[in-house]
């Protein structure tokens, strides 16, 4: 799964690195959680690429209950064609989700007691803004508000960071965002795979990132051998 991330890139990088041709206004965030407003990049009716703000968790057209979009911010990738709550959106309404990082917890079994969790962070090694594969919707509230929102699409893990978590976000590569964005949802499917072993980097974090009050660059810092 992937329950939280970082994007720590100023509007003008991420204009020039997926080619935008409008982009929302934001502020790094090293400590992105479930539940609030984040960048999200679609493709207009009119074809051009836009990033504008979302909230994370998706709410389907359908939902009663807005309360919803809480268990609704990864959709495993396997089963989107089948899922009443992905399928639409998988066929209509994919965009790309751009990020710095994110994290994964690794279960430590500890001598006496419950296991601790160990937060670890992945970037690509190049240093480049990733995008992760993602589905967006648009749900009406009783009183007309129009509430968009999204969820990150999950794939298994590579065999480089299985022995932290079992799944990942699906990492989509430069050269297939705009299948992502725009192709048939078969072809798309087919992009719904594991990031190859070696693209990424990872390294323990502070468990600090656990806390959503928390947010600054520190948190993407790797931990010294002795404090993990």
């Amino acid at each position: 799964m992937c329950g939280r991330y970082a994007l720590a890139a100023p509007r003008s990088q991420l204009s020039r690195h997926f080619a935008l041709d409008q982009c929302v206004e934001l502020a790094a965030r090293y400590n992105i959680a479930p539940a609030t407003d984040v960048a999200v990049i679609r493709q207009s009716p009119g074809g051009q690429r836009v990033a504008h703000l979302l909230r994370w968790g998706l709410l389907p057209q359908w939902a009663k209950d807005p309360a919803l979009a809480a268990r609704l911010i990864n959709a495993r990738g396997e089963s989107l064609s089948d899922k009443p709550a992905f399928r639409d959106a998988f066929r209509k309404r994919r965009c790309l989700i751009p990020a710095s990082g994110f994290y994964e917890w690794q279960a430590i079994a500890a001598p006496a007691g419950p296991a601790r969790k160990q937060p670890f962070y992945s970037s690509l090694q190049s240093g480049e803004v990733m995008a992760f594969g993602g589905l967006w919707e648009a749900w009406t509230a009783p009183d007309g508000e129009v509430v968009r929102s999204c969820c990150i699409v999950t794939t298994a893990a590579n065999e480089g960071l299985r022995a932290i978590h079992p799944r990942l976000p699906l990492i989509v590569a430069r050269q297939h965002w705009q299948a992502w964005l725009s192709a048939p949802a078969d072809e798309a499917g087919d992009l719904i795979r594991p990031c190859p072993d070696g693209e990424l980097q990872t390294w323990p974090v502070s468990p600090r990132v656990g806390k959503v009050n928390e947010d600054d660059p520190a948190l993407i810092t790797a931990l010294r051998e002795k404090e993990t």
